[in-house]
């Protein structure tokens, strides 16, 4: 707060915001013990369940070790990142008594630690709500044999428990950084983001090759080959299922929403304090965080009135689901405006700039922008909606004709969101298009206004983190329940497997759903962080020297020139490379979980005579995951830092608007066929099984729905899911190497060429090694059995 002159009603309100933020987290305590207290059920349950911890525990603490040493390395490099470059003016009137070289060395070190923060953070948020959600899938499925509102009560709730982490812990480490940091915070709050970035890719890459290598090896060889139910416990691989729809579904998504929620306060932010240098009001920095913490008062509210009928159905769980959501949605509103109203217009002695209806309107926009790709995503992977009944329908003629309805629904779904946020930008432009007294000072006010959308967008965490937990916390109920009750005709059980069924099916809308606001905050986060990247550029060039007119932001970067088409073409391509080798790395592992579980068939595990060995496939899993994780990482990593130094900084705003656009469209086509193709499945599932009809599980129908459905496993689970982080890794190392490329572009030709060898060297040593998994994994032969 130093160096803005707050009011005393400025600083009330950002201790205000601290305080909310441990209020979110109380309130996760809270939901905590009042999950604990629920019954685990039977001790077969318990067996399970037990067997599902320790897969899931395992997994985390191997991800850990093989990702602590390169947190250590790029510890380092956030420091260096700023003492390399020259302070920027903020940072220099924070710290007005110290000279450069000292305000570097504050800032390098408010960076790193920034860094570590959010990497911190981040694992919290996913390794707590992950254990959070196993302690929770038992005590829903106990819950079901009794009461259909009480499981989704325990289910959703649960779910919350991750969404207020994300929320309060997102808030926190922000406010805090604000708090010392105050006009200088952007350049700390680069590291806290990129260090939240960082995990959620790793969470979102480990957790998803590792679910949907288990998924895909136990359809094929257990519904295909053998003909088994859904998680029978005969199949050697249902243990490792379960594991990885907490391992990905659960810590991945929580990192990766948690991060998107870090970038956009970053890049609200950075742009906020342009604002502030043009025309002195503080308001564009303050704003931001009161309405972060109204959106965790929202969500708590909203979360906690959530409840279904004792006799319920799937409709009565979604539309209670979608009733907090609104509910939030309307209060957050109301409270946005009104907090808008007072602070910019009432307390305001001076009028604002443009009006005080400016900025909580393009906050509405953002929320509005939520609630629509919610609703795009339903539509497009709802049971009940047309695209998902026409792929059920596809079916009749074979996995063919299945699959290609699906890429429709998938290519269809993808422009239609594509267009939703085109006119969220749009909408910033009406809004904020005439603010400003120059043209360059219209851009950061759109810009900031496209921020301003995405932290609406993303206000709601709490509600989103909680519907994307209440899907794999129900899929793993449903499981514990047809392990523990397999072959049981009790009619109690009967109803509760039913009502499994019913809230698994909602698990899955609500994960897609989820899974669309994630890729669309990712790319309004890449559009601010664009902006963010446009105005550190120029603050970096400003400081050498270089004049306004010749600035990037009042230049532009030029398509027509030869080295930004470049970079347009490179940026584009990278969410190819990055799906191909993520989904690579599903088939190879599931192969060979295929290979195993026949293996156990083969001794005697289908008639009976032999139990299966679960932590084979689960040991599968873990390694294909972990081998994985750090040369897709550097993918995102040094492919920017490379093209800076090689081509220049014009050419890195090149590769950020392909890879926005390109990845945008991959992630939600990938996304929506996946979900559409495994709800058509369920459908089929859900028919009264009739061989001569060709109806229900077991028949041709449904073995055409399976493979329409591991086709899109990886593509809704591993790839799509994981481009988002992946995008928001690329803008953050463009932002932060910017700087030092403009800083440094005054060395020689050969210490230039030097840094881009080793560049070159480490990019190709990512790609060789993913190229080289298979002959590695493959080492990994299931162990012959007598």
């Amino acid at each position: 707060m130093y160096a803005l002159g707050l009011t005393p009603f400025e600083s009330i309100a950002i201790w205000a915001v601290f305080g909310i933020a441990l209020i979110g987290l109380a309130y996760a305590l809270l939901l905590r013990v009042q999950i604990l207290r629920e019954d685990k059920g039977t001790e077969k349950m318990q067996e399970v369940w037990t067997a599902i911890k320790d897969g899931a525990d395992a997994y985390l603490r191997r991800q850990l070790r093989s990702i602590v040493p390169m947190i250590g390395i790029l510890t380092v490099l956030m420091f260096f990142s700023i003492y390399l470059v020259p302070p920027t003016p903020e940072a220099l009137e924070r710290f007005h008594g110290m000279d450069e070289a000292q305000v570097s060395l504050v800032i390098g070190i408010g960076r790193a630690v920034g860094f570590i923060m959010g990497s911190v953070f981040s694992l919290i948020v996913g390794q707590i709500g992950m254990r959070m959600a196993v302690q929770a899938n038992v005590r829903v499925a106990s819950a079901s044999r009794f009461s259909f509102g009480n499981s989704l009560t325990i289910a959703y709730r649960a779910g919350t428990i991750t969404g207020m982490l994300t929320d309060g812990l997102g808030l926190l480490g922000g406010t805090l950084i604000f708090i010392y940091f105050g006009i200088a915070a952007p350049d700390a709050l680069l590291g806290f983001g990129f260090g939240g970035t960082l995990l959620a890719l790793f969470m979102r890459v480990g957790g998803g090759i590792y679910t949907k290598a288990a998924d895909v090896g136990a359809d094929l060889v257990g519904k295909v080959e053998a003909g088994l139910p859904e998680d029978d416990p005969r199949n050697p691989a249902v243990i490792a299922d379960l594991v990885g729809d907490n391992v990905g579904d659960c810590a991945g998504m929580a990192a990766d929403i948690f991060e998107s929620y870090e970038v956009t306060i970053v890049s609200g932010l950075i742009l906020g304090v342009a604002l502030f240098n043009i025309t002195g009001r503080v308001e564009w920095i303050i704003y931001p965080l009161i309405v972060r913490g109204i959106g965790v008062l929202s969500s708590i509210i909203g979360t906690y009135a959530v409840r279904g009928k004792d006799e319920g159905t799937a409709e009565d769980a979604m539309s209670a689901i979608f009733s907090g959501f609104t509910s939030s949605a309307i209060i957050s509103a109301v409270l946005f405006f009104a907090a808008a109203y007072v602070y910019m217009e009432v307390l305001s002695p001076v009028p604002l700039p443009g009006g005080w209806w400016r900025t909580p309107l393009a906050v509405g926009i953002g929320v509005l922008l939520a609630i629509l790709i919610d609703r795009l995503t339903e539509y497009f992977t709802g049971t009940h909606q047309t695209p998902v009944q026409e792929i059920k329908k596809s079916a009749d003629t074979g996995s063919a004709t299945l699959i290609l309805q699906g890429v429709a629904v998938g290519y269809e779904s993808a422009v239609w969101s594509v267009g939703i946020i085109a006119a969220t930008i749009f909408s910033s432009i009406v809004i904020f298009g005439n603010v400003g007294n120059t043209p360059t000072e219209n851009i950061t006010y759109i810009l900031y206004g496209v921020a301003m959308a995405g932290i609406g967008m993303l206000t709601l965490t709490g509600n989103n983190v909680a519907m994307d937990s209440f899907g794999p916390i129900a899929d793993n109920a449903a499981g514990i329940g047809e392990m523990s009750w397999s072959g049981e005709q009790d009619e109690q059980l009967q109803g509760a497997q039913q009502i499994m069924a019913d809230l698994d099916s909602v698990g899955n809308t609500t994960k897609a759903i989820t899974k669309g606001v994630a890729i669309g905050s990712a790319v309004i986060a890449a559009v601010s962080l664009f902006g963010s990247y446009l105005v550190d550029v120029s603050r970096a060039q400003a400081a050498e020297g270089i004049a306004a007119v010749d600035q990037i932001i009042q230049r532009g970067i030029r398509v027509d020139i030869p080295e930004v088409f470049i970079g347009m073409l490179i940026g584009g391509a990278l969410p190819w490379l990055f799906s191909s080798f993520a989904i690579q790395a599903v088939s190879r592992a599931s192969a060979l979980i295929v290979k195993e579980a026949r293996r156990q068939f083969g001794l005697g595990v289908l008639e009976g005579t032999v139990d299966p060995d679960y932590g084979q496939a689960v040991s599968i899993s873990t390694t294909a995951a972990q081998k994985e994780l750090v040369p897709l990482a550097l993918l995102g990593i040094i492919t920017p830092i490379l093209v800076g130094f090689a081509l220049g900084i014009e050419a890195l705003g090149g590769l950020l608007a392909g890879i926005i656009l390109s990845g945008q469209l991959l992630a939600v086509f990938m996304n929506n066929a996946g979900g559409a193709w495994d709800n058509a499945k369920k459908l089929i599932e859900d028919e009264e099984s009739d061989p001569a009809k060709n109806t229900g599980k077991g028949s041709e129908r449904h073995k055409a729905s399976i493979v329409g459905d591991t086709v899109g496993d990886p593509m809704k689970d591993t790839a799509g899911p994981a481009l988002n982080p992946m995008i928001k890794v690329v803008n953050l190392v463009s932002v932060i190497v910017a700087p030092v490329v403009v800083g440094l572009g005054t060395l020689p030709a050969v210490a230039n060429w030097g840094i881009i060898l080793v560049l070159t060297a480490i990019l190709y040593w990512s790609i060789r090694t993913s190229k080289r998994q298979a002959d590695d994994i493959a080492s990994l032969e299931p162990a012959s059995g007598d």
